[in-house]
C-alpha cells in the first residue's frame, strides 16, 4: 500500500509477479442495500471499493474514463473473506 502525504485514501501497490488474479463481472443487483466500507484514493484512474451488504461483501472496481466509468465487480464472499482479499489487493498480492 503506498501513502502520500495530499492523499487521504490508499494506493493500491504494484501487482506482485504471483498475484492472484480476481474475477471482474459486469455489476449486478443481488444485494439492495449495498455500503462501501473501504475505498482506495480517487487520484488514480482505477479506483476500488470495498462494498458490504446482507452478510456478503465484493470488491468494486471503477476505472474513471474520459467518456463514461467502467464498473466491475468480483463475486460475493462473506465479511471476512471479502476483507482478506482486500488487504490483499491494497498489498499487491491480488488484482
Amino acid at each position: 500500500m503506498i501513502v502520500l502525504e495530499e492523499c487521504v485514501s490508499p494506493h493500491v501497490a504494484m501487482a506482485q509477479r504471483d498475484h492472484i488474479r480476481l474475477a471482474w463481472r459486469m455489476p449486478y443487483r443481488t444485494l439492495e442495500r449495498v455500503r462501501p466500507m473501504a475505498w482506495t484514493c480517487v487520484c488514480r484512474a482505477t479506483v476500488y471499493e470495498l462494498c458490504q451488504g446482507g452478510g456478503q461483501a465484493f470488491i468494486r472496481r471503477t476505472v474513471q474514463l474520459d467518456d463514461m466509468p467502467e464498473v466491475r465487480e468480483t463475486p460475493r464472499w462473506p465479511i471476512n473473506e471479502a476483507r482478506a482479499v482486500w488487504t490483499a489487493l491494497l498489498s499487491g498480492r491480488a488484482r
